[in-house]
């Protein structure tokens, strides 16, 4: 049995399959909605989210993991003599890893089994750093090796990604560098990528099939010449879209794996619905 367990947050939207089998624990952000709180991808899920939000007419905010739920996540699994190490969402996005500070701390001596790291990223971009981790964990490496993997595995990490509208990013607070983009011509689709932690506008393309052609060649660029690369979907209501944009992708690059997946419904909110992008990683 691992003398560590990996923790995250659901901005990862790691598919379940993958949770299991590295037992990674998962820390839910929160959405609130109408004067309702519902935890990240427990009490709500894409489909619901998305079916609601098309007749809404109050629109959702999110907040971060609490430190006390942190606390509590932290301190049931050094109680059964697990160390823990938590990789997080950007910090330039989210106060997540602060509450996460904030409960190592709380703990007083037992924090010094707690080990957290800045994946400087979301979505599977961050996903696949946590299961790099997971998986250098299971080949044998302790939690201070595997901490120092995650460290560096964010400059080999990337995502890009089309949005329908800047509107959902903007009133999030969310847009970083893209705010350059804001007042362009409406049928122009904005393609948006994390850089250093922040949302940065990259291109902007008159059309949505144009937009996602755009995407695989930005990725390409990334991964030219380099090993072992992985990739996955992030999309928001989009699935048809990112089902293509995946295959495609995969029969240009030949990725050693390839995840289909979405955006959890507290990214959704900043996202918005139709987003499509790609998420990749390389040794």
């Amino acid at each position: 049995m691992s003398k560590f367990t990996l923790v995250t947050d659901s901005t990862a939207y790691i598919p379940g399959e993958y949770l299991s089998k590295y037992n990674i624990t998962v820390t839910p952000q929160i959405l609130i909605w109408d004067n309702e709180t519902f935890r990240d991808g427990v009490d709500i899920q894409p489909d619901e989210f998305y079916t609601r939000l098309k007749s809404a007419k109050v629109m959702p905010t999110t907040s971060q993991v609490t430190p006390a739920t942190m606390q509590e996540t932290f301190q049931k699994l050094v109680d059964q003599g697990q160390d823990v190490l938590g990789i997080f969402i950007s910090s330039k996005l989210s106060g997540t890893l602060q509450s996460a500070i904030q409960a190592k701390d709380m703990m007083g001596s037992a924090g010094g089994k707690v080990t957290l790291v800045d994946s400087q990223s979301t979505a599977m971009a961050l996903g696949f750093q946590v299961l790099a981790a997971a998986r250098a964990m299971e080949g044998g490496a302790n939690v201070k090796e595997c901490a120092a993997l995650a460290e560096k595995a964010h400059e080999r990490t990337g995502v890009f990604f089309a949005v329908d509208t800047l509107e959902f990013l903007h009133r999030g607070g969310r847009i970083g560098g893209a705010q350059r983009f804001i007042g362009s011509a409406l049928n122009l689709k904005p393609i948006l990528a994390l850089k250093e932690g922040k949302v940065e506008g990259v291109d902007r393309i008159r059309t949505k099939s144009k937009a996602h052609d755009r995407i695989i060649e930005l990725v390409t660029e990334q991964v030219k010449g380099k090993a072992n690369i992985r990739l996955s979907t992030l999309h928001a209501n989009a699935a048809d879209d990112a089902r293509k944009l995946l295959d495609r992708a995969t029969a240009e690059l030949s990725p050693v794996e390839t995840v289909f997946t979405e955006v959890s419904p507290v990214v959704g909110t900043h996202a918005g619905p139709g987003t499509v992008g790609l998420a990749f990683m390389f040794d």
